[in-house]
């Protein structure tokens, strides 16, 4: 498990068992105000929730994942007992899986685009904001590691 920390953010947690693929995600995910852990399979993922989970806003998975848990059924006890959590399921070749997927769950084909998977982590971001201060909702700015942004909320 790797944490690339902005400290006291919440947690996106990358789970993914190609290094270059997890590396590249949690790169990705570095532009935002998400405290980055990656992990390689969907146990070392689940170790870490029942730890941080509560800190946990943002999910990005692989369908196909070595172990006792594939992506599927990480996000399935994830969106029971953390249903703050948003979560992206992601695969090259998903088969007939992904349809498998609860309904609140985006699923992303590789190769995806890293503006999608930005949005999705923002969103999460700002809803764990929203939870934590609901007086934020109303004008919310986006701090990042290096920059902030201001988002209005559309009417």
């Amino acid at each position: 498990m790797s944490d690339y920390s902005c400290k006291d953010a919440p947690i996106a947690l990358v789970v993914e068992d190609d290094p270059d693929l997890r590396e590249v995600a949690a790169a990705v995910l570095r532009q935002t105000d998400l405290r980055i852990v990656t992990c390689e399979d969907s146990e070392e993922a689940f170790a870490t929730l029942c730890k941080r989970g509560n800190d946990v806003a943002f999910l990005f998975t692989d369908i196909h994942l070595p172990g006792i848990l594939d992506g599927v059924d990480l996000v399935r006890r994830v969106g029971v007992l953390w249903p703050q959590v948003t979560m992206i399921v992601t695969s090259g070749d998903a088969g007939v899986r992904w349809k498998s997927l609860p309904n609140d769950i985006v699923y992303m084909q590789k190769p995806w685009v890293a503006a999608d998977v930005l949005i999705q982590a923002w969103r999460a971001a700002l809803r764990m904001q929203d939870h934590a201060d609901p007086a934020r909702r109303s004008r919310r700015p986006f701090r990042t590691c290096d920059r902030t942004i201001a988002l209005q909320e559309s009417s």
